[in-house]
């Protein structure tokens, strides 16, 4: 017995020697073994004198020499795989006889080998070739009828023990028809409870095995019963183990499992059953009680595939589609009853995650009838819509299901056919109205406000207060913002024709300050795009403005609102997209220009004046004085080459006749354009760059500063004279012009 005390004589430990335990010395001072209850021990001296003699004491008791560190062999992989080969017979686990007397004997047992791998082994040879198992469930009987407390308790160490061997074989005769409820009683009587669990009771009285279609095959039968007993003696009855135990379990985990697979593989082998199921299940004759218990059978059925093999699975899905699994939930779903929508929920969710191109691929071959709400993907979206679920547990998983159905990423594209580009038509033009419906009802126009104009963002502000309202509108922002990520032109058909972005964008005055970010985050994704066709629509709509109204409405409150819609603008200044630049400071900047907190809008304007300053450099670069080009001109002309002389005496009296051909032809260009200076008195010759834009006031509904352009006056083309007037330049003069007319890059800005 190893024994350590403090100075005072108080007991700290108490270990007895087991002659089987490995000891071990390390450093002189340390001696460390583990403990049958699967914990390490170490003791540490401060000297050398106090190890020795605690070790020689260890060694005395186990009749080994001290000069050594270990008291046992250890054992490597090499020895285990030895002892695989040793037959059965040689084991060395001497049971003892199995008698009320020797319960306490036979646990100490049980436990003590549970930390040596071989000796698990060993033991679990004796048990099985003794039929030990059914002698230690008799003495169960006799001790419950005599009411031995002590010996029910030594019994419940005993089979608890022998489940932590983790031995398939042991289970198969401890969980047959015969043993099974006699294990189950043993381990009622745990002794940490003062009285024990009725656990058997529970399994023959409380719970009750339904036939939504009687079972002919008896070993069908037999092995849902076993594998719903051994789940419950999993989950309920064994404590959760512990660090050291999480590996003793494993085989009674995988016990389960392949039971899991035998009932599905020999369900699905049956034809008639399986189709009379689905039968009853769409038949409108059946009652509603029946077809709850069908259901809630096909949703555990489902759930037992999951532990099927890939190809077993994608087998038994395909038997499930061909008995027209699909149809029946396009039924079940729009039922009343909600424990029958619940699990047929379920079962969509196992068929979606498993295969989302059958399910999209059935949806596209329902017949297109008149009524849309007959097609699946719009039952799905009218359960979301009708969760009556105060917090959407529901819809919040029915809207996953959307996505994934939905999401590109998943979709197969093949030579002759693209899922993707099918799918996306069908669901835009027979699902997406449904979806959206809600939406455009709760931010639907005022009509009957008088000053409200055409183009206005003056929308009827009747923002939904019910919480679970803005829960689902959130679901569904949450999916349009997915599809504006992903689907790019359907959606941005969809966007602009229902003017979507306007009806979104009236959220920004809800109270509910998750429903408004998720207004802002969805024109956020279409910002994030940086597509000048939705700029456009923004633009056209003055579609900031709803925003901007919130920044302020916002007040000086730095909460994430605040960050949200400053990141926005943050966004579009970095990465300059200048047409919403233009547009924010031409209409907005006033309002901004006091929020200083940030750099943001100093910034926007700083962007926007380096822009328009680069615009008037651009149009400058074509607006050249004419005396600077006719001086360019002189001095290209008489810029003489350094040929022989009398090459340089001809050049010279061509140049004499040149210079009176090119004055008399100067002259009379002079004289049309001071013709056409007077025939228009508002024009200006192109030359000459305007003293100031004309600016008009505009009505339109996006309230932007727009410039006029120059007068559609016919301009001469001699006005503009380059530094050389080649006869092929006349065609290219014509193009500059055309261009400078029609290009607004080239038109004047408002100058600050």
């Amino acid at each position: 017995m190893i024994q350590v005390s403090w100075i005072k004589g108080s007991l700290l430990l108490e270990s007895k020697i087991s002659p089987n335990t490995a000891y071990q010395k390390q450093q002189d001072t340390l001696i460390v073994w583990s403990e049958a209850d699967n914990y390490d021990l170490a003791l540490s001296f401060q000297e050398k004198a106090g190890c020795d003699e605690i070790w020689e004491k260890i060694c005395q008791v186990q009749g080994k020499d001290p000069a050594l560190d270990i008291t046992q062999d250890p054992i490597d992989e090499s020895e285990e795989e030895r002892f695989e080969e040793i037959p059965e017979t040689s084991h060395l686990v001497e049971l003892p006889p199995c008698e009320l007397s020797r319960l306490e004997e036979i646990a100490d047992l049980v436990t003590s080998v549970l930390s040596s791998p071989i000796r698990r082994e060993k033991l679990a040879l004796a048990l099985m070739s003794e039929g030990y198992i059914k002698k230690l469930l008799g003495l169960f009987r006799v001790c419950e009828d005599l009411d031995n407390r002590e010996g029910l308790h030594h019994l419940y160490e005993i089979v608890r023990g022998v489940l932590f061997l983790n031995k398939a074989a042991l289970f198969e005769v401890m969980f047959s028809d015969d043993c099974i409820m006699d294990v189950v009683g043993c381990l009622e009587y745990d002794p940490a409870l003062v009285q024990p669990k009725r656990h058997r009771e529970f399994l023959t009285k409380t719970a009750k095995f339904k036939e939504v279609i009687p079972i002919t095959d008896s070993e069908l039968r037999q092995k849902i019963h076993q594998t719903y007993r051994v789940q419950y003696i999993q989950d309920i009855i064994l404590p959760t183990p512990s660090v050291f135990e999480e590996n003793f379990l494993s085989t009674l985990t995988s016990f389960i499992f392949f039971n899991k697979v035998e009932i599905v593989s020999m369900l699905q082998e049956d034809e008639k059953f399986l189709t009379e199921v689905f039968a009853q299940l769409t038949d409108e004759a059946t009652e509603d009680s029946k077809r709850r218990e069908l259901v809630n059978f096909v949703k555990e059925f489902c759930a037992f595939s999951q532990t099927l093999q890939p190809q077993n699975r994608d087998a038994f899905f395909k038997t499930l589609a061909n008995l027209g699994i699909l149809p029946a939930l396009e039924i079940v779903m729009g039922m009343d009853d909600l424990q029958v929508r619940a699990a047929a929920t379920d079962i969509f969710s196992y068929l979606v995650e498993f295969s989302p191109s059958m399910v999209r691929e059935f949806v596209m071959q329902e017949p297109q009838q008149t009524d849309d709400d007959v097609l699946l993907i719009n039952v799905v979206i009218k359960q979301m819509i009708c969760d009556s679920d105060p917090e959407l547990g529901g819809a919040v998983q029915l809207m996953g299901l959307l996505r994934t159905l939905i999401d590109p990423e998943n979709m197969l594209a093949s030579t002759n056919k693209t899922e993707k580009t099918e799918f996306l038509s069908f669901f835009y033009k027979y699902c997406m109205h449904v979806l959206t419906a809600p939406l455009l009802a709760n931010t639907a126009h005022d009509k009957n406000s008088k000053d409200l104009q055409e183009g206005s963002t003056k929308i009827n502000p009747v923002c939904p207060d019910n919480f679970q309202t803005a829960q689902l509108l959130a679901l569904i922002l949450e999916l349009l913002t997915f599809c504006v990520e992903h689907h790019t032109y359907h959606i941005k058909t969809y966007i602009m024709n229902k003017d979507l972005l306007r009806r979104v964008l009236v959220l920004m005055n809800s109270k509910h300050t998750f429903l408004a970010l998720c207004a802002l985050r969805f024109m956020r994704r279409i910002i994030g795009l940086k597509d000048e066709y939705y700029n456009r629509y923004i633009i056209k709509g003055n579609l900031f403005e709803p925003v901007i109204n919130a920044l302020l409405d916002n007040g000086t409150r730095y909460n994430l609102l605040n960050s949200a819609i400053i990141e926005l603008f943050e966004f579009i200044k970095v990465e300059d997209i200048k047409s919403l630049i233009a547009h924010i400071v031409d209409n907005f900047y006033k309002a901004l220009e006091s929020i200083e907190y940030v750099q943001t809008f100093k910034g926007l304007k700083g962007r926007y004046e380096q822009e328009k300053d680069r615009q008037s450099q651009r149009l400058n670069r074509y607006r050249r004085d004419a005396r600077s080009l006719d001086e360019d001109e002189e001095l290209w002309f008489n810029d003489e080459d350094e040929d022989d002389d009398g090459e340089a005496v001809e050049k010279s009296r061509m140049e004499d006749d040149f210079s009176d051909s090119y004055g008399k032809y100067m002259e009379a260009k002079k004289g049309a354009a001071n013709g056409a200076n007077g025939a228009n008195n508002n024009g200006k010759a192109a030359a000459i760059p305007p003293a100031s834009p004309v600016v008009t006031p505009n009505n339109s509904p996006t309230s932007s500063v727009k410039t006029v352009a120059l007068p559609a006056t016919p301009v001469v083309k001699t006005a503009l004279v380059g530094l050389v007037d080649y006869p092929d330049d006349e065609d290219e003069e014509e193009e500059d012009e055309e261009e400078e007319e029609q290009s607004p890059r080239k038109r004047p800005r408002l100058s600050s």
